[in-house]
């Protein structure tokens, strides 16, 4: 999929400052989209919007933390048009499972499947409006095999594969496809910090077949994917960008 696939669209991504939602962000306005930034550090969002119009794109920064439902719906109710969202803002603290505290599973289900949903629901309800659009949950590969030290996040990742599945069986008859993205571990503000620690690190690679890291560029090119027509006969699907990880 290359030049002006996505010509006329307006995609929103949230998450969208830094990592991979800014990966998704800067390759939607290459492909043509208009985009629609959300990200709770204005700052960050910005400079992403400096960068794509620099870059000769176009893009809308917003000021929002996902996990304020209203000022979502907002935003979304007041655009013109949506097409594409790409469900992307997300977070992880790992701790052993007997010692998970009670604001960590608080804080990730709020924002990985609380805000993931209502996000979804407010952006389904524009695109119900023309009777087409795309959704795109960034899930993991941890959405769909276990992982020690994670049951938090792979709890709120495997519910947004069920919530994936579910909502593309209701909305696909009315227009709207539902896929999610699965990645294995990428390098990003988020995971840095975890590759750090030497073990952790050669625990990660050998459990992939490819031997390496995906790269925020990888996982960007399948949420654009997705979100094209050329993914058109594509619903329900989790697309695993995981080197094989999960084919053990």
């Amino acid at each position: 999929m290359t030049g002006a696939a996505l010509a006329g669209m307006t995609a929103l991504v949230t998450g969208a400052g830094r990592g991979i939602g800014r990966g998704c962000a800067e390759l939607l306005a290459a492909r043509g989209a208009h985009v629609v930034a959300l990200s709770r550090t204005a700052g960050e969002i910005e400079d992403l919007c400096r960068d794509i119009a620099r870059a000769g794109g176009s893009a809308t920064p917003h000021c929002v933390d996902v996990t304020d439902a209203g000022a979502v719906r907002k935003v979304i109710e007041e655009l013109p048009r949506l097409d594409i969202l790409v469900n992307n803002a997300g977070t992880n603290r790992p701790q052993p499972f007997v010692e998970v505290e009670e604001e960590t599973l608080d804080r990730l289900l709020a924002l990985n499947v609380r805000a993931a949903f209502l996000v979804a629901q407010a952006a389904a309800r524009r695109m119900l409006e023309r009777g087409a659009g795309s959704i795109v949950h960034m899930s993991s590969q941890l959405g769909h095999v276990g992982a020690a030290g994670r049951s938090v996040y792979c709890a709120s990742k495997h519910a947004i594969e069920g919530l994936t599945k579910a909502m593309a069986v209701e909305l696909g008859p009315l227009g709207i496809r539902v896929n999610s993205v699965g990645p294995t571990f990428v390098e990003t503000p988020m995971t840095r910090p975890f590759f750090e620690d030497r073990r952790f690190r050669d625990e990660v690679f050998a459990s992939i077949p490819l031997g390496r890291l995906a790269s925020v560029e990888d996982v960007a090119e399948a949420v654009c994917f997705l979100a094209s027509p050329a993914a058109r006969s594509i619903n329900g699907h989790s697309l695993l960008v995981d080197g094989g990880w999960t084919a053990r």
